[in-house]
């Protein structure tokens, strides 16, 4: 067998690099760059549509280009950095992450708005899928959990985050300046990223799988944009169902491709792994209730408890905390190696279920019942979230740890998706159960404004925050069971496999 090439030998599990928590550094300020953009443009769609005349339709598009081209290129871009190098993707990352923020914050009109946002969704591709990839590689068994401990809680703080900086920034400055700030961040972590991450990637003589990237982009990006239209335009309509077909026949088509050729982006042998299947199902199922029960929770505490943007922003803050102590303080990372991996995404799932449950029954009508409800979730995420990843990535051989992390960020995105659709549907489908009449309105705000008194306003409202309690419930259910089912299927991975299986396979691959 030949002897892997020495940028590979340097990020074994056996060799961690001397200066790896500089490097994590310098790897999660990069990664909260693109984390902080995926929300900061929430607040800046009232300046947008004022500045710059954009319609609704334009400041859908702004959001959604972003999302799409990210989610359709992140398997792409994994399979990339781990053929062609992990830092050069990072560099090229950065750079395209940076030009199009400095395009998008000067832009004069939404089509050149747009197109910088998908610009800086091909950069935050590739950030996402080598930033972990990286971290994978220049630490060992021992360190890994902690290290993607301390990556995933850049997630959840960057995802809290956007708002608050985006309020902040729009208190004193034009709405350029969201897009602004990424730019000097974007050149340090540059300036890091050439001088101190070591270059990695796999042993050469495979051949790209070209058709391979195009049919996986083409499918993921196709399928997610079905994603993202069926709320405003009806899960039964032609705008929905055609990409949807389109998509999942050319997914099809890619998982045959990848059967049939000896050098595939994507080994399909890997859902043969338990592990792997028990991981994958988590990732989507967490993704599906957190990432949806989070967008309804920012309408329960404006339009059900009358907070403004800014003050809805902090008080969605302590879930953000909590995962932020208990990971960089290591009581995440002590749990996650006392009960193992198992045992720690069901504790941490039926966590972040018990606080969805809370928000949705003890926040009803104030904000102390969802307070309790939203450290409680906190806690459930710093527990589950490093164990599920970290479960992803030992599954992988380490030479395909970029396309590890690219399916990874791509399950968390279709989840993501999938659960602000599915559960923003059950909200639309209960408030039209219980209050016929204000169907056709386009949003509460309408619904209310329309009402011809009080107490159609006030029976209004009520089925509103049914409709969020019922959603929130859905939500819980579905975390409850992803995370029930990923552990279930690692611990008998596990048992099937033995004790020592993870690292051994490890130490083979080196």
């Amino acid at each position: 067998m030949p002897e892997p090439a020495a940028e590979n030998r340097v990020s074994t599990s056996l060799h961690p690099h001397p200066q790896r928590w500089l490097i994590l550094g310098v790897i999660v300020l990069a990664q909260l760059t693109v984390m902080l953009d995926n929300t900061v443009l929430s607040v800046a769609i009232p300046s947008l549509t004022r500045e710059l005349h954009a319609s609704t339709a334009d400041i859908q598009w702004m959001i959604n280009a972003y999302s799409l081209v990210q989610s359709g290129l992140l398997l792409t871009a994994g399979n990339a950095a781990d053929r062609y190098g992990r830092k050069k993707l990072l560099i090229a990352g950065l750079a395209l992450f940076g030009i199009g923020s400095l395009i998008a914050g000067f832009a004069q009109s939404s089509g050149q708005l747009i197109a910088a946002r998908a610009g800086m969704g091909v950069g935050g591709a590739l950030l996402i899928t080598t930033t972990l990839a990286v971290v994978v590689q220049i630490f060992d068994d021992t360190e890994r959990v902690k290290a993607i401990g301390i990556w995933s809680t850049v997630n959840s703080l960057g995802f809290a985050a956007g708002p608050l900086i985006g309020g902040a920034m729009l208190d004193r400055f034009w709405w350029g300046a969201i897009f602004l700030i990424n730019i000097p961040v974007a050149v340090m972590a540059l300036i890091a990223v050439a001088t101190l991450v070591p270059e990695s990637k796999s042993k050469q003589g495979e051949r790209p799988d070209l058709l391979g990237a195009l049919l996986s982009t083409v499918g993921m990006t196709a399928v997610v944009y079905a994603i993202i239209s069926g709320p405003d335009h009806g899960w039964t309509s032609g705008q929905v169902l055609l990409p949807a077909s389109a998509g999942a026949l050319v997914l099809a088509l890619f998982v045959g491709w990848e059967l049939r050729i000896p050098y595939p982006m994507l080994d399909m042998h890997f859902f043969r792994n338990q592990r792997f299947v028990g991981a994958v199902a988590g990732v989507i199922l967490v993704a599906f209730g957190m990432s949806g029960s989070l967008f309804l929770l920012t309408q329960h505490l404006q339009f059900v408890l009358g907070y403004g943007p800014l003050d809805a922003g902090l008080r969605t803050a302590p879930l953000a905390i909590a995962v932020v102590v208990l990971n960089l303080s290591g009581v995440g990372p002590r749990l996650i190696g006392k009960l193992g991996t198992p045992g720690a995404i069901a504790l941490g799932m039926t966590l972040v279920s018990a606080g969805l449950g809370a928000i949705a029954v003890l926040g009803a009508h104030g904000y102390g019942g969802m307070l309790i409800g939203l450290v409680v979730m906190g806690t459930g995420i710093a527990f589950s979230m490093p164990a599920m990843a970290n479960a992803i990535m030992s599954a992988i051989p380490p030479e395909k740890a970029g396309v590890g992390a690219g399916i990874n960020g791509t399950l968390a995105e279709f989840g993501n998706g999938l659960g602000v659709a599915v559960l923003g549907a059950v909200l639309n489908s209960r408030f039209a159960a219980l209050v016929p009449a204000a169907v056709g309105a386009a949003s509460l705000p309408a619904a209310l404004a329309a009402a011809e008194n009080e107490a159609e306003r006030l029976r209004i409202s009520d089925a509103f925050a049914s409709g969020l309690e019922t959603s929130q419930l859905v939500g819980a259910v579905a975390v409850l069971v992803g995370g029930l089912l990923a552990a279930l299927l690692l611990r008998r991975a596990d048992r099937v496999a033995g004790p020592d299986a993870p690292s051994a396979a490890r130490e083979r691959a080196a």
